[in-house]
């Protein structure tokens, strides 16, 4: 009975985890993109980032948990990096770089933008656009894999 409340857990969490991802990256960034005035798409883009990010943090905890314990409890850990987990494995590997993005985020961006005079608001936002949407990609395809993969008796 542990593994199914688990497993429901686990699911519900990414769904708002990459939920959240979809959001910002098909609703806000495109918005935000359209929007005239620079100052005003770093401000919205700050507000709606801080708060994704929070929440974020939260989400990619409560999966390595949950995703971790069902590891452990339906021993999958010996399979890992083969072909009958490869959606897991798959997973593993898009969560462990959201956690490494949401960990480093600060520095990450420090870095990339510490001459912030070169740097064009406008071009700023296409970039970081870019990147949800490559991210958004990594994670609909880890769950497509996931499903594919653990729900199939051919694959």
């Amino acid at each position: 009975m542990l593994v199914p409340i688990i497993t429901a857990m686990h699911v519900v969490t990414v769904l708002l985890w990459i939920g959240g991802v979809s959001f910002v990256t098909i609703i806000i960034f495109p918005m935000l993109v359209r929007m005239g005035d620079s100052l005003e798409k770093v401000l919205m883009f700050q507000s709606v980032e801080n708060v994704f990010v929070r929440l974020a943090r939260y989400y990619v905890v409560v999966v390595g948990i949950t995703g971790f314990l069902l590891l452990y409890l339906t021993d999958q850990f010996s399979k890992l990096f083969t072909m009958q987990t490869l959606g897991i494995t798959f997973m593993l590997i898009v969560w462990g770089l959201y956690s490494f993005i949401l960990l480093f985020e600060r520095k990450i961006f420090a870095k990339v933008f510490a001459d912030n005079k070169k740097y064009d608001p406008d071009k700023i936002m296409v970039l970081l656009s870019r990147a949800h949407w490559f991210i958004l990609a990594l994670s609909l395809t880890a769950v497509f894999m996931g499903v594919l993969v653990n729900h199939s008796k051919n694959f």
